[in-house]
């Protein structure tokens, strides 16, 4: 196990510490395999970009509260974006001060090369393992799903 402080009460070979090490072997793929797809965007650039392409309502306003950011910070962030072709923002007809944010065709061909890159790296690591741990980790992934949509605070629904 990973220097991690041992929690009182707990043994030191626990699941939350086994799911601790997966889900850091899972990040690094993860953000490894986007790395490999050229061009290399911070993190930052590359979560804006997905949030836009997934919410294309979102103004740049909505995306900096979206991404936990400042308003200035987002702008930036656009315009880096914009610069390299992936973004595009647009003024609103019906409301001038509104910024529209649209991925580009270049930006939709980078995102699915990231996706391809983080598909072709989870393949090769699913390869790996044998059928009956591949079924074990898909039954354990969905429980996990599940209870996590049950302690997670559920946003309030309109009356």
């Amino acid at each position: 196990m990973p220097d991690r402080p041992q929690r009182a009460g707990h043994p030191p070979d626990t699941l939350a510490d086994h799911v601790f090490d997966a889900v850091e072997s899972l990040v690094t793929l993860w953000f490894g395999a986007a790395a490999d797809a050229p061009p290399r965007l911070p993190t930052r650039q590359l979560l804006a970009l997905q949030t836009v392409r997934r919410l294309p309502e979102l103004n740049l306003t909505a995306l900096a509260e979206h991404l936990g950011i400042a308003l200035p910070t987002a702008s930036r962030l656009c315009g880096r974006l914009e610069a390299a072709g992936l973004l595009r923002r647009t003024v609103q007809p019906h409301s001038r001060r509104e910024v529209q944010l649209v991925v580009t065709s270049q930006g939709r061909r980078l995102l699915a090369d990231v996706t391809e890159h983080r598909s072709l790296s989870l393949t090769g690591v699913l390869a790996v393992m044998t059928p009956g741990e591949r079924a074990s980790l898909q039954q354990g992934l969905r429980a996990f799903h599940r209870a996590h949509t049950l302690v997670r605070p559920q946003p309030p629904r309109p009356s």
